[in-house]
């Protein structure tokens, strides 16, 4: 074993291969987004969620100040969506987007869609937790996921 210091610890997770989702708020009818691989189920009874992002990230305000969201979780067709918005600010030009019922939007034709009510929020070194109660779903069984394993797409 070596001892970690930040590009061994990076290099080793990128070891661990990981769905991907683009998570999305809405406020004052601007949608922001951002891709998400750190996503995980928390709970069955009842259906939680969690998420995290940089306290850095460019968008994290619009997410701390949201009490709704949506959780997209990507398909194999979907890589660009992806890399969209993996950018500081993503445009939301040809991405098509459907009305969820609490004021919130989510990315049509994905694998699965959670919208989601924010609650709790928790922050740990460098990032936010975000814990979220699972509301509404949409899936399609007939989409194969997106998934990330050492930098690269499959």
């Amino acid at each position: 074993m070596k001892k970690t210091n930040n590009n061994i610890f990076k290099k080793t997770l990128g070891k661990f291969t990981t769905g991907v989702t683009v998570v999305c708020v809405k406020q004052n009818n601007i949608i922001h987004g951002k891709t998400v691989n750190s996503f995980n189920s928390l709970s069955l009874n009842p259906p939680l969620v969690l998420f995290s992002l940089g306290n850095y990230s460019s968008s994290i305000n619009n997410f701390l100040n949201s009490k709704y969201l949506t959780i997209n979780i990507l398909s194999k067709k979907q890589k660009k969506i992806s890399n969209h918005f993996s950018q500081k600010k993503p445009s939301l030009i040809d991405i098509d987007f459907a009305d969820g019922k609490y004021n919130t939007s989510y990315i049509s034709n994905c694998v699965g869609n959670l919208e989601c009510k924010l609650v709790d929020k928790i922050k740990k070194g460098d990032h936010i937790i975000f814990i979220c109660k699972v509301i509404n779903v949409l899936y399609d069984d007939k989409l194969k996921p997106l998934s990330y394993f050492n930098s690269n797409y499959y």
